[in-house]
């Protein structure tokens, strides 16, 4: 009967190792490869960096940053190997005391406080397999842990899980934690952070200090006492880190820092990259954004936009019961809850690289960009384009243009000259029965008076409307549009006269660009924002220079400029004094005022300020460039500019100053009253004097 037993218990043994050992092959068969080990290339985050290599951004899917285990500090490795795997380099992938030890405490407590995982099976776990809690899924981690152990040395295997670890708010590594909880790198962690970050492992979210700081405290204090007990610190070692105030910095959203500028630069990288490049590369993409300017432009937008909307509030309805409209409650509640918009862009002229890109107010309420997407018309802000071509034709600043009344009529190709009167009555009646008086354009002047005979100088400063109209008329507007295409305007410009007034619909980079021509004494310089593209190895994807094209020369560039410094002394743009440095510009205002602009530049900035509502509401009456936009120009240069030398704009060789009688453009006299100092290319200055007669 004995013998009986003992072979049933042999044979029972015997299907029991049986079925082991299928399940065994079964598990070995399923198990992943720990091959893809070798080329194994976790998800890291691309990095956006200002021009002084600031990092301003991120781009990832799991925020991590890989660090070798020589740069990783000694008391963080310590802390984690104290809290999660005492015996690491002692086991060989499981530590069957460990696992004993938890699951004795767990049974003691009643519930689960320990889990017995070593470090080499949290990592198999996370590379490998899936967060699913079951007997299958742990024999399989064991199995893993002891491949892993046979293949990698201690050093390896920690390398790969302290870059790899989980530690919440989409932080995996502990380079990642130390700069998204500390804002330091990993040498400047003292011993109590270093507690801190070990002590997340468990439970991230649990334990973060975001959560929970009093928890989280709790933890870095057990990860210290553990360190002591393995002799990894001394008592006075504990007691310190313990007295250590912790700083954690405050979280910030992705995109918080310039996040017009930084989904473009997204946009630009998804194109030439692709998805993956981006979120889980490790891109360093070196941008031209001074992340200093570009503060100080969000900020005086803002407080311009908000002192706008206020005022708006209060004189909208006034207007309105001026116009006589009906309006209900419910409509004027609308419209006084509705935001203006504006933008501001800056760039270098001489290189085009973009310092500043304010798209909006705000990025969350809106990501259109209203620098780089919104085609607005610009007013005025395109009539240098106009006097630049004119300039280029052989006109002079002194050259006579009549600010009179005039009447254009559209044949359906072109406006062509009907009268110089605004007054069609008196036309002979036949002429006046065989006109569509819906194609006849009468051009105005912003305050609806006429100066009579003018110096083109005068009529760009004081932004004479019918001067430029008929200027445009004599060069034509098609060499007019040839000129804005070279200066630098990519978008379609309709080639008839009322190109002077600024109806053709442009971004407002093109028209920092085109002033940047200027700016840059005739030289264009395509503006760009990403200096230089690296991958995670550090080699050179893409690298960009400034592109340079000489469209105008030094002199015809210099007389323009010179004129459109003259606008912001006495014209539109007075309100630029304040700046007090050399400075040029135009402003630009539309019909209805609907849009308000200033462009303008100083000999090393270009800056374009916009402001409008995006459904193309009225700003309000009167509501100029002058008014609106040129102090948000003011205000941002006189901040960025501030500890930077006064420049005057430099004089090339071959141009000659001349004083000028302001009504007749020719040399002034001693005792004549309306006199400038006027610059001219050498040899088109004026030869005659202005006698008493010709002032008559």
């Amino acid at each position: 009967m004995l013998k009986q037993r003992k072979y049933y218990i042999v044979f029972i043994f015997i299907i029991a190792l049986f079925i082991f050992i299928t399940m065994l092959k079964g598990f070995l068969k399923d198990l992943p490869s720990i091959d893809s080990l070798e080329d194994y290339t976790p998800d890291l985050i691309t990095k956006i960096y200002d021009i002084n290599n600031d990092v301003i951004s991120e781009f990832f899917i799991e925020r991590r940053t890989l660090v070798p285990l020589s740069e990783i500090p000694v008391d963080l490795q310590n802390a984690v190997i104290s809290a999660e795997d005492t015996n690491f380099f002692k086991h060989w992938g499981i530590d069957i005391y460990g696992i004993f030890r938890s699951v004795f405490k767990n049974f003691l407590h009643g519930r689960k406080l320990q889990g017995g995982s070593t470090i080499t099976m949290q990592l198999a776990r996370g590379l490998f397999l899936s967060r699913k809690k079951t007997y299958e899924r742990k024999i399989r981690e064991i199995l893993l842990s002891v491949k892993l152990e046979m293949n990698y040395s201690k050093e390896e295997i920690l390398q790969l899980y302290l870059n790899q670890i989980f530690l919440g708010h989409d932080i995996y590594g502990i380079e990642s934690a130390a700069k998204g909880y500390f804002n330091k790198s990993l040498k400047e962690l003292n011993l109590a952070e270093c507690a801190l970050i070990a002590g997340l492992i468990p439970s991230p979210n649990r334990f973060s200090p975001y959560h929970d700081l009093a928890l989280a405290y709790k933890r870095k204090t057990y990860v210290l006492n553990r360190m002591k007990q393995e002799r990894f610190i001394t008592e006075s070692e504990k007691r310190k880190a313990n007295n250590i105030p912790i700083y954690v910095q405050k979280r910030e959203e992705i995109l918080k820092q310039a996040p017009y500028f930084v989904e473009w630069i997204r946009q630009q990288l998804e194109e030439k990259y692709g998805s993956n490049a981006i979120y889980k590369g490790g891109l360093k993409v070196y941008t031209t954004l001074d992340m200093k300017m570009q503060k100080i432009a969000e900020r005086i937008l803002e407080v311009h936009l908000m002192d706008f909307d206020n005022r708006r509030k209060e004189e909208l309805p006034k207007e309105l019961e001026k116009k006589e409209v009906e309006i209900s409650p419910g409509e004027l509640e609308g419209l006084l809850q509705k935001k203006v918009q504006g933008g501001i862009i800056a760039l270098d002229p001489k290189t085009g690289q973009i310092r500043t890109l304010v798209g909006g107010r705000d990025f969350k309420e809106s990501k259109f960009n209203r620098m780089i997407q919104a085609k607005r018309q610009p007013g005025s802000g395109i009539k240098p384009i106009i006097y630049t071509a004119a300039i280029e034709n052989g006109y002079t600043p002194s050259y006579i243009i009549d600010d009179s009344p005039v009447s254009y009529f559209n044949d359906f190709n072109n406006w062509k000259l009907l009268c110089n009167t605004t007054d069609l009555s008196d036309l002979e009646p036949e002429i006046v029965e065989n006109i569509d008086m819906d194609r006849v354009w009468s051009p105005q002047n912003y305050n609806k008076k006429f100066m009579g005979p003018t110096i083109l100088r005068n009529a760009l400063i004081y932004s004479k409307n019918v001067c430029s109209v008929k200027l445009l008329d004599r060069i034509r507007p098609l060499t007019a549009a040839y000129c804005a295409e070279r200066m630098g305007i990519s978008t379609y410009i309709e080639k008839t006269l009322s190109m002077a007034l600024g109806t053709s619909e442009v971004l407002p980079i093109e028209l920092a660009s085109v002033y940047g021509v200027l700016a840059n004494q005739g030289i264009k310089t395509k503006p760009y924002s990403i200096i230089r593209v690296k991958d995670m190895a550090g080699n050179v994807l893409e690298e960009n220079f400034p592109e340079e094209e000489e469209i105008l020369t030094t002199q015809n560039a210099y007389i323009v400029t010179h004129l459109m410094s003259e606008v912001c002394e006495y014209g539109t743009g007075r309100y630029t004094r304040l700046l007090r440095r050399p400075r040029a510009g135009k402003t630009g205002t539309t019909n209805e005022y609907t849009d308000a602009w200033f462009t303008g530049f100083v000999p090393n900035l270009i800056c374009c300020v916009w402001v409008g509502y995006d459904d193309n509401m009225t700003l309000g009456e009167k509501k100029t460039g002058g008014g609106v936009a040129a102090p948000i120009w003011t205000d941002f240069m006189k901040a960025v500019l501030a500890d930077t030398p006064v420049l005057d704009f430099p004089v090339p060789p071959g141009i000659t100053f001349a004083k000028i009688d302001t009504k007749t453009g020719l040399l002034a006299l001693e005792d004549s009253e309306d006199t400038v100092l006027e610059a001219y290319i050498t040899g088109t200055e004026p030869t005659e004097y202005s006698l008493p007669n010709n002032n008559e």
